[in-house]
C-alpha cells in the first residue's frame, strides 16, 4: 500500500461512524462497555462445557470470529450476566443461518445451549428454508414470535443487533429497528412458550443468569465488535 493510500485509509477510520472494529469507544467506556471480542483472538470465550475454543472450526480471521464450517460447535462466553445490553455486529452467508442466544446454563443437566436460552435469529431469510416461517426469520424471538421488522440487508452486508435483558423484560433491535420485545413469565410469553418446540422444556428462558452463546448451525458466519454492558 502506497503512501496516499495509506493516508486515506487512516482518514477514513477517522470519518464519524468509521470507528475501529473491536475498539470501545471514550463513550462506550464510560457508558460501562466491555469488549467481548478483542479482534485477535477468542479469549472469553469457550466451547459449551467444554474449555477453551479448540476447534478449528471457529477461526479469528481479518478481525472477525467467524465459523468456517459445520463442527466447531457452539461457543459461549466465559462470564454469565442477569441484566445486561449486549451488541454485536453479524453477517451470514448466503442461505446461512446461525444465532445468539442468552441466559444460557452449562449445568450438566442441559446438553445444548437452546435447551435454557432463547435465540435472537440469524438468518438468510430469503435463501434459507426457515425463512419461509415468520417466527425464525431474522431478528425473531425464534419459534416463539416473528420478527417485528423484516431485515434490509443481503448475506455478506454486515448487520448490528442489539439484545437488551433487565428482569425478564427483553427487547431485540436490529440495524436500529426493534424486532421483538417481550417479559419472559408474562401470559403472553407463557402462551408462545406453550404453542413452541421449547414447550417441553421446563427451564426454557427460566435462567436468572446465564452465559450468551453463538450457533455452529453449520453455516459459515462471521461475527465482530461484540460487547457487554452490566444494567
Amino acid at each position: 500500500m502506497n503512501l496516499y493510500a495509506s493516508l486515506a485509509l487512516f482518514s477514513l477510520l477517522l470519518l464519524p461512524g468509521k470507528e475501529e472494529p473491536n475498539k470501545l469507544t471514550a463513550k462506550e467506556k464510560k457508558e460501562g462497555w466491555q469488549l467481548l471480542f478483542d479482534g485477535s483472538t477468542t479469549k472469553g470465550w469457550h466451547l459449551f462445557q467444554k474449555p477453551g475454543v479448540m476447534k478449528p472450526q471457529w477461526k479469528v480471521e481479518d478481525g472477525t470470529l467467524m465459523l468456517s464450517e459445520r463442527g466447531g460447535g457452539d461457543i459461549v462466553t466465559d462470564e454469565s450476566w442477569d441484566n445486561f445490553e449486549f451488541s454485536v455486529d453479524w453477517k451470514i452467508s448466503e442461505k446461512g443461518n446461525s444465532g445468539i442466544f442468552f441466559l444460557v446454563s452449562e449445568d450438566s443437566t442441559y446438553d445444548a445451549v437452546w435447551k435454557t436460552g432463547p435465540e435472537m435469529q440469524i438468518l438468510d431469510d430469503e435463501g434459507h428454508p426457515d425463512g419461509k416461517t415468520m417466527s425464525h426469520r431474522a431478528g425473531a424471538n425464534y419459534d416463539l414470535e416473528e420478527s417485528k421488522h423484516p431485515l434490509d440487508k443481503k448475506p455478506g452486508e454486515w448487520n448490528t443487533a442489539v439484545l437488551k435483558v433487565n428482569n425478564g423484560h427483553v427487547t431485540y433491535t436490529l440495524n436500529g429497528h426493534l424486532t421483538a420485545e417481550y417479559t419472559i413469565g408474562s401470559p403472553e410469553w407463557e402462551a408462545q412458550y406453550q404453542k413452541s418446540k421449547f414447550k417441553t422444556l421446563p427451564q426454557y428462558g427460566r435462567i436468572k443468569k446465564g452465559h450468551i452463546a453463538l450457533q455452529d448451525h453449520g453455516d459459515k458466519v462471521w461475527f465482530r465488535n461484540v460487547k457487554i454492558r452490566k444494567l
